[in-house]
């Protein structure tokens, strides 16, 4: 598939602002951060910018960015529509918890209910874009058990990441930011190196002859291509990456979102101070930006629809 720079920008920044919000509801309603105001502008500040400059990238691939409300409708049926209806509401309790925390100084009681309503709400909205891509299954490397996991644990990363740079910054650094961090980058290293291996190891059970239904007759091969050149369906749904290419590309992603980020994270534990934690924490934050603008790159690139069997794949 043809990798759109709004659907890669949507898909990273707000899954970075929901992890967030996540764990900032979460650690506020046990108590783990203190409810100190320039802290929370800053945090919230950032969640929601990364959420809102996300969902509003996500339109620019559209024709007609002015009719997308119209999706809202549609959520009996279609994980997009969800997702937008779930971007929505959980603005309510995640806006709630930041009011009490930024203007009233609290994060107890009601905004502790917030809070954890919030986590469940972001979590529950990243699930649903994850299935926008997990419910195609005409796109096989999309259709994987692994795609879900793998939004949600990557988005609780680099949210948890986040989160401990601004602790760090605001010295309110505790033990269990660090520690989500480093556990989240692990377990989202673990599950999308199972999906590499996944899509690298399955196969298409589409083939042209079952495409066509010309299998039962005998070998069904591509006479002569549809078109002369070039057209929107190869260019969008027959995007072409080399197979060394994306061998180097994932080693990249993997440096750069998961080992440099770890190797700064754990750095930063041993070392004394907030600045210099400050210091050590924020070139992690940017290599895993980095690396999972790769990732996901890699995630849209790789893919291929059946719709190319036509033109002479001899599997999807």
């Amino acid at each position: 598939m043809h990798p759109a720079f709004s659907v890669i920008f949507f898909t990273t920044a707000s899954g970075a602002g929901y992890g967030l919000l996540v764990w900032l509801g979460l650690f506020g309603a046990l108590g783990l951060l203190p409810p100190d105001r320039w802290f929370g502008i800053a945090a919230f500040g950032l969640a929601f910018a990364l959420v809102g400059a996300g969902l509003a990238s996500s339109t620019f691939h559209l024709g007609h960015p002015e009719r997308a409300w119209r999706a809202l409708t549609q959520w009996r049926t279609s994980w997009l529509s969800r997702e937008g209806v779930m971007a929505i509401l959980t603005f309510v309790p995640t806006g709630f918890q930041a009011f009490g925390w930024v203007f009233l100084g609290r994060n107890d009681g009601p905004f502790a209910a917030a809070g954890l309503a919030g986590a469940l709400s972001c979590l529950a909205t990243v699930y649903c874009t994850a299935m926008i891509y997990a419910s195609l299954k005409s796109i096989r490397r999309w259709s994987s058990k692994f795609v879900p996991p793998a939004y949600l644990v990557l988005g609780l990363a680099t949210g948890a990441l986040l989160l401990t740079l601004l602790t760090h910054a605001f010295g309110a650094a505790t033990q269990m930011s660090n520690m989500a961090a480093l556990v989240m980058l692990m377990l989202a290293a673990v599950v999308k190196a199972g999906y590499w291996n996944h899509i690298d190891k399955t196969h298409s059970e589409s083939t042209a002859a079952s495409a066509t239904g010309l299998g039962k007759p005998g070998l069904v091969r591509l006479l002569d291509a549809p078109h002369t050149e070039s057209n929107y369906l190869l260019q969008e749904m027959g995007y072409r990456i080399a197979r060394k290419h994306a061998a180097h590309l994932r080693a990249i992603a993997a440096i750069l979102l998961f080992t440099l980020p770890m190797l700064f994270l754990a750095v930063s534990l041993l070392a004394k101070g907030t600045v210099s934690a400050t210091f050590l924490l924020a070139p992690a934050v940017a290599s895993a930006a980095a690396g999972v603008l790769v990732e996901r790159w890699l995630f849209f690139a790789e893919a291929k629809h059946t719709v190319t069997l036509y033109y002479g794949e001899g599997n999807a």
